[in-house]
C-alpha cells in the first residue's frame, strides 16, 4: 500500500495509490481521516488510513503538489557512514556503533519540489537513502521484535552542505538548512517489501547520470539493529522518521568534486518503493 500527502490549489489531501491511480479525500471532506502525522500519532497505523481511503473517489494526480509524507515528525534520526563502501570512500573508519545525527522538520521537501542551495555555499551534495517510519511506541526493543515497530518505508535525499557539515565534528548545521531534505513521494507499507527492506537496489541520478548504485543489503546497521539501538537510548514514537545512510558515490569524494547546482535534477530510486525527484533551486 502506498499513501501520499499532497495539496491541490492550497488544500491538503491524503491519497491511496492503486495501479497507478490516486484515490483520496481532501481536508474538509466529511471522510477526511487526517494527515499521516495525525493518523500515526493516534496509534491507528497505516492500515486504518488504508481502510478509510478504501471508499475514496479517484483524483486527478496531474493536479497535485506532493507534500512530505510526514510534516511534523517529533524526531528525524539519521545514521551516518552506514554503508561500507561509503565509509571507505570518505576515508573514515567503519563505525562500530551507529553515527547518529538529527535533522529537523524545517528541512523537509516533498517530491517534485526544489531542494534549495543557500547562496553562502556551493558544496551542495546529494545522498540517496532509505527511510523508515516508526508505527508504535518503542522503548528497549529487542532486535528480534524490531521490525514489528515499522509502519512504512520511503525515500530520502539527505542533501548536505559539505563545507558547513565538516567544519566541526558535529554535522547538525550542514544537515539542516531549510528545504534540503527531500522526502517521498509516499509511504510504502512493509508487506510490499522484503523484511527490513533488505536487498533493495538504491540508485541516485543527477541530470540523468547515475552517481550512486548501491543495495540496502550493504548497510552496516540494518533497520532492526537501528531500532534496537535507538530505542535503548530514547523512546521512539509513532511517526518518528529514521534515515538509514547512503551508499558510495557522493559528490564530495569525487575528483573533481561533483555538487548539485541550481537547475539540476536529482532523482533517488529504491526498488519496490519508487522514485523521489527534486529539482535544485537557490534560497534567499
Amino acid at each position: 500500500m502506498k499513501i501520499s500527502m499532497f495539496s491541490v490549489e492550497g488544500r491538503n489531501g491524503i491519497g491511496l495509490w492503486r495501479e497507478g491511480r490516486l484515490y483520496g479525500f481532501m481536508e474538509g471532506d466529511a471522510s477526511y481521516p487526517g494527515d499521516l502525522d495525525t493518523i500515526l500519532a493516534r496509534g491507528e497505523g497505516l492500515a486504518a488510513a488504508g481502510e478509510a481511503l478504501g471508499s475514496a473517489p479517484e483524483l486527478d494526480s496531474s493536479r497535485i503538489r506532493y507534500l512530505p509524507p510526514l510534516q511534523r515528525p517529533s524526531k528525524i534520526l539519521c545514521s551516518g557512514l552506514n554503508y561500507r563502501d561509503h565509509a571507505e570512500e570518505t576515508g573514515m573508519k567503519l563505525p562500530e556503533w551507529p553515527a547518529v545525527f538529527a535533522r529537523f522538520a524545517s528541512c523537509l521537501v516533498g517530491h517534485g519540489e526544489a531542494l534549495l542551495r543557500p547562496q553562502l555555499s556551493e558544496q551542495f551534495d546529494y545522498e540517496g537513502e532509505l527511510a523508515f517510519v516508526i508505527g508504535k511506541k518503542a522503548r528497549s526493543v529487542r532486535k528480534a521484535d524490531a521490525l514489528s515497530y515499522v509502519a512504512a518505508y520511503s525515500i530520502f535525499n539527505d542533501a548536505s552542505l559539505r563545507d558547513w557539515q565538516l567544519r566541526a565534528s558535529q554535522w547538525t548545521l550542514g544537515k539542516n538548512f531549510d528545504a534540503t531534505g527531500g522526502f517521498g513521494p509516499w509511504l510504502v507499507t512493509p508487506d510490499e517489501l522484503a523484511p527490513g527492506a533488505e536487498g533493495l537496489r538504491l540508485r541516485t541520478q543527477l541530470n540523468g547520470l547515475c552517481v550512486q548504485d548501491g543495495n540496502t543489503a550493504n548497510m552496516v546497521f540494518g533497520v532492526a539493529s537501528l531500532i534496537e539501538i535507538l530505542s535503548q537510548a530514547m523512546t521512539l514514537m509513532p511517526g518518528d522518521l529514521v534515515i538509514t545512510g547512503t551508499p558510495a558515490g557522493v559528490g564530495f569524494t569525487r575528483k573533481p568534486p561533483l555538487f548539485m547546482k541550481p537547475g539540476d535534477l536529482c532523482e533517488v530510486e529504491i526498488e519496490g518503493i519508487g522514485m523521489l525527484r527534486n529539482t535544485v533551486g537557490v534560497s534567499s
